[in-house]
């Protein structure tokens, strides 16, 4: 497979968006399946380009996966802290899974943080459940940062986000 990593073109935002959200719904990790309202962020591509850099994988034109790249201080950040990039909804199409495409998007978002002027580190959330990506994520240097874990919805005790950081 001959995987390149490049921005998201707009053609490509409904399909990247529906490879998100299908990748988030049939690893069950959604708790409300189909009606859960992060569904809508996940499909919500052109939003995300607005605010951040959308990155795709592509091998010879076929759509593999993306991520959301937030810069340091980006409006997108979850849980960056200043000096810090932030990698959300990192997404590969279950039929491209296990190729490399994953891990050629978590570096090329180390890559953009390491030529981001005052970016010392990237941070990412994680569901639990998330085997394969905390594989990645530990094969590429990043390491738990337990004390930042946090709960996008404190009003369900049971939903905890594990935080991974990689220092530059």
């Amino acid at each position: 497979m001959d995987i390149v990593i490049r921005r998201a073109a707009s053609g490509e935002y409904d399909a990247l968006g529906e490879i998100t959200a299908q990748a988030y719904l049939q690893d069950g990790l959604l708790d409300f399946g189909e009606s859960d309202a992060y569904l809508d962020e996940l499909r919500a591509v052109a939003k995300r380009v607005a605010a951040a850099d959308v990155l795709v994988a592509v091998d010879d034109d076929h759509l593999l996966g993306g991520v959301t790249f937030v810069p340091s201080g980006g409006p997108m950040a979850d849980i960056a802290q200043p000096g810090e990039a932030e990698i959300r909804m990192l997404a590969v199409a279950r039929e491209a899974r296990g190729k490399g495409a994953g891990e050629a998007l978590v570096r090329a978002c180390v890559d953009r943080a390491r030529a981001t002027a005052g970016c010392t580190a990237v941070v990412l959330s994680t569901q639990r459940t998330m085997h394969a990506a905390h594989r990645i994520y530990e094969r590429l240097g990043f390491t738990r940062a337990p004390e930042r874990d946090w709960n996008p919805l404190p009003e369900l005790d049971d939903i905890t986000l594990l935080t991974y950081e990689l220092t530059l």
